[in-house]
């Protein structure tokens, strides 16, 4: 199974992203992320069967540990021709961040995340996209959003330890207030969790786009100072969205 959306609807998960647009109405979520949909062939990340969202082991940070900067980042995003039939290109919009302000503090850092703006903040961001060439023209193509963050010493560390906080915490969902109005999120689950990184956490959020459940995953991998967001969204159904496990692996090896 792998990430499902359309080549328009990479607009819109932009714009979930960045603008809170994947709750826009007050209306119950319909979906779960249990009932059927259209999948495909590609796994998820290396997921280690039943571990808990942040499981992945690791080596304690020593060298690797410095904060990059904003052209150190850029330097080790994926670009064309390191990963075979993936087009990465320059988030539209990257620069914008959503104004989603979570009622519940306790759900605080998963709305930061929804948002663009992880905290604590990054000393550094660099947004990308990348698409699967090989399904061009199907409307079902692979899209999925890369977060790269640079932080202070401690930073990476605190970042994925208050995710990982509030997806327990916010299991029956939360609602938000911004700019566009009020959403609200069904629930929130763990997923497995990508083997790779020194540290890794995975998860799903079910939003709502006109009252129709939408599930949202992201995976965060970090690395000495610097945390891999990748963020998929599937508006074809409710089956949870996969993130294809050839693309982690390549954007980690190329973290210092």
């Amino acid at each position: 199974m792998k990430v499902r959306t359309t080549v328009m609807a990479a607009t819109v998960a932009v714009l979930c992203l960045t603008a809170g647009a994947c709750g826009p109405d007050d209306s119950a979520d319909k979906g779960d992320g249990k009932d059927g949909g259209k999948a495909g062939s590609k796994a998820s990340a290396s997921p280690t069967p039943g571990a808990d969202a942040g499981s992945a082991p690791g080596p304690t940070p020593t060298s690797n540990g410095r904060t990059l900067t904003e052209a150190e980042l850029t330097e080790v995003a994926l670009v064309n021709g390191e990963l075979p039939e993936y087009d990465f290109a320059k988030m539209p919009g990257g620069d914008e961040r959503g104004t989603e302000q979570s009622e519940d503090e306790a759900c605080r850092p998963i709305a930061s995340i929804i948002n663009g703006s992880p905290e604590p903040a990054p000393a550094a961001t660099v947004f990308r996209t990348a698409m699967d060439t090989s399904e061009e023209g199907q409307d079902d193509q692979t899209v999925v959003t890369e977060i790269l963050t640079s932080h202070a010493p401690g930073g990476a560390e605190q970042l994925l330890r208050s995710v990982r906080d509030a997806v327990k915490a916010c299991a029956d969902g939360f609602r938000t207030t911004s700019d566009d109005g009020p959403s609200t999120y069904s629930g929130v689950k763990a997923l497995p969790a990508p083997e790779a990184g020194q540290e890794s956490l995975a998860y799903q959020v079910t939003g709502s786009i006109e009252g129709e459940g939408v599930p949202l995953v992201f995976q965060l991998v970090r690395t000495g100072s610097t945390v891999v967001t990748f963020y998929a969204v599937n508006f074809l159904s409710a089956m949870t969205p996969e993130v294809p496990a050839e693309l982690v692996t390549a954007q980690v090896a190329k973290l210092p």
